[in-house]
């Protein structure tokens, strides 16, 4: 089997069922990444992409994050004229949707709500935007508000299906993440490494992590996935983005806070600052 169709089977594998996938982005080569994925993951499922650009978004956006600014630049026709000739090339379906509204996130939220998006799909810049990042993006509003999952695709990530990692602290909100992760490892044969991860804020909080992971190996193994687990001691954020890069991890799935945890989000929570520094794709699940 040539290597375009093993990767078309990673994916649908690794996703599982989806029917609606949405794709937003800037016209920033930050964008590209995504891009990709979308297209990748829309032919694998056989299901059209919708493609969404939010009038005012453009190659300023940060880190992982979205800015408005109120003019669209003209040669966004060329960028779209570009990315149907790869949905062509890939044999793959795609509405183009324009929004302009004063919220850039509010825009791709009502998409999703609309289309009744399973995946929301966007791109990240790098390490160099964390700070402004933290003081509250497009993207973490995106997170914080999506009533779906959000993959948050890196310029040069490509997902492999064959390293995943469940970044759990054992709260409600881990639990959707589990679950997904697990459901990930279950269904795709060609998954190589499933590692789960648990970080301590201190020595005594070891004991914590160790009942999170045991938690994780039994939920896992009832369904016949095999686990590896880790704990480590220090910053979460920074744990878990070390942990992928010394792992080569495919993609990080992990959870985060629903609507009411939006102020929380925007000082920079664990998800967030993940997003902002993994070495590849994060899948934010939320909690139901």
């Amino acid at each position: 089997m040539d290597n375009s169709k093993m990767e078309a089977m990673y994916r649908s594998q690794l996703m599982g069922e989806l029917k609606s996938l949405l794709l937003a982005v800037d016209g920033s080569p930050s964008s590209e990444g995504a891009i990709k994925e979308a297209l990748l993951l829309s032919k694998s499922c056989g299901i059209r992409l919708t493609l969404l650009y939010v009038q005012g978004l453009s190659d300023t956006y940060e880190s992982g994050g979205l800015t408005f600014v109120e003019h669209r630049d003209a040669s966004i026709d060329d960028y779209f004229d570009r990315i149907r000739d790869d949905a062509v090339e890939e044999n793959v379906e795609m509405d183009i949707v324009i929004r302009r509204t004063d919220d850039p996130y509010k825009g791709i939220i009502d998409e999703a709500v609309e289309r009744k998006s399973d995946v929301i799909i966007m791109g990240r810049r790098g390490m160099t935007g964390l700070k402004r990042m933290l003081m509250g993006s497009v993207t973490a509003k995106v997170i914080a508000y999506a009533p779906c999952k959000v993959l948050v695709v890196p310029r040069e990530a490509s997902i492999k299906g064959e390293h995943i990692m469940l970044a759990t602290d054992g709260s409600n909100y881990s639990d959707a993440a589990q679950n997904e992760a697990i459901s990930m490892a279950q269904r795709c044969p060609h998954v190589k490494t499933f590692t789960a991860l648990s970080v301590a804020s201190s020595d005594n909080k070891l004991d914590d992590t160790r009942r999170i992971l045991d938690n994780v190996t039994s939920t896992a193994n009832r369904v016949g996935v095999n686990v590896d687990t880790m704990t480590t001691v220090g910053s979460p954020y920074e744990s878990i983005v070390e942990t992928a890069k010394n792992k080569g991890t495919n993609i990080i799935v992990m959870g985060t806070h629903g609507r009411t945890g939006i102020n929380r989000l925007l000082m920079g929570s664990v998800a967030e600052r993940v997003v902002a520094l993994s070495p590849c794709s994060v899948l934010v699940v939320k909690a139901a």
